[in-house]
């Protein structure tokens, strides 16, 4: 299954795809919106050109100095060209993107690639040329590189795989960010390289990295009921204000735990759509939680394949 789909904003602007053709009266200013670029091999005529080659016409058709947000798309063959094509073309350019802020690389839907088809590298170079960024994310785990890396400014880290390497989890868990606020890991399963088990997280959960963290999302894991007992006791839920375990197999067992484990009264938000609670578990979450004012997401409660209980469960992302 397949659940990400183009990013319909980012960074806190509206994305919106690069054309080269457009008439420049009619095209957004540069610090407007979330630059995406994007090609098409095999496809459209119009866009079936080298990524470098409409990246050149984005820097000499839109201010490169005020463009704040990018969104690099699809650059090729995602299964046959990593992500170190378009990232070193940006590399190349930071001298002209000045203001960049926000940086997305592998924002490709299932039409143009499977999340577990497209190739990365090294992404971490892109936070060494950038320190200015405030928020990176990235599509994709296979062949994804991310050693520990040191950035100051950095705000917000996304990671979405349908299978996370626990050697990217274990750098990213590793790296020294003082300013990170926001974090989010989509794991996967195990069958595409999705191999983090719950002791990887330790540093995580202990609240002894990321200072200012105060948003969690371990998603779209297989583990989900394992990482909820986990985050029960874990120091690091005391701070956060939102906590998101959706996409994953959550059955009763993992909501029992965090119920039961230390308060969740302070949380503004607590997303566990694409579930397998029981009615009576979602109804016993909900009393729980809500009359303290925590917003809860519920939505898609799901049924295991061929009635098969806890091994028919299945995360929304893998392949």
């Amino acid at each position: 299954m397949y659940g990400a789909e183009h990013l319909q904003a980012f960074g806190g602007l509206p994305a919106v795809d690069f054309q080269p053709k457009d008439d420049p009266a009619d095209r957004p200013a540069a610090d407007d919106v979330a630059w995406r670029i994007s090609v098409e091999p095999y496809g459209d005529d119009d866009r079936d050109r080298p990524w470098a080659d409409e990246f050149a016409d984005f820097l000499g058709t839109v201010d490169p100095a005020g463009v704040k947000a990018l969104i690099i798309g699809q650059w090729g063959e995602a299964y046959e060209e990593n992500s170190s094509v378009p990232i070193d073309l940006v590399i190349a350019a930071a001298d002209r993107l000045t203001s960049l802020e926000a940086v997305f690389v592998g924002d490709l839907e299932a039409e143009q690639a499977e999340i577990t088809w497209i190739e990365h590298a090294d992404v971490t170079t892109l936070l060494a040329a950038f320190p200015a960024l405030t928020e990176f994310g990235v599509r994709g785990g296979s062949g994804l590189v991310f050693p520990p890396t040191k950035h100051d400014r950095l705000r917000s880290l996304t990671i979405q795989a349908g299978g996370l390497p626990v050697q990217v989890v274990r750098g990213v868990l590793d790296s020294e960010l003082p300013a990170l606020e926001r974090l989010d890991l989509w794991l996967g399963v195990s069958a595409y390289e999705g191999d983090t088990e719950v002791t990887d997280l330790a540093p995580l959960l202990s609240g002894t990295r990321f200072p200012r963290l105060h948003h969690l999302g371990l998603r779209n894991s297989e583990v989900e009921n394992e990482i909820a007992a986990a985050l029960a006791s874990a120091p690091v839920v005391a701070r956060l204000r939102t906590l998101d375990l959706s996409n994953g197999t959550l059955g009763d067992e993992g909501a029992a735990a965090l119920l039961e484990g230390q308060p969740l009264t302070h949380l503004d938000d607590l997303d566990l759509h694409h579930h397998f609670l029981t009615e009576a578990m979602e109804q016993r979450v909900r009393s729980a939680l809500e009359p303290h004012g925590v917003r809860v997401d519920l939505s898609e409660r799901n049924e295991p394949w061929g009635g098969r209980g806890i091994e028919g469960r299945y995360t929304a992302v893998s392949e």
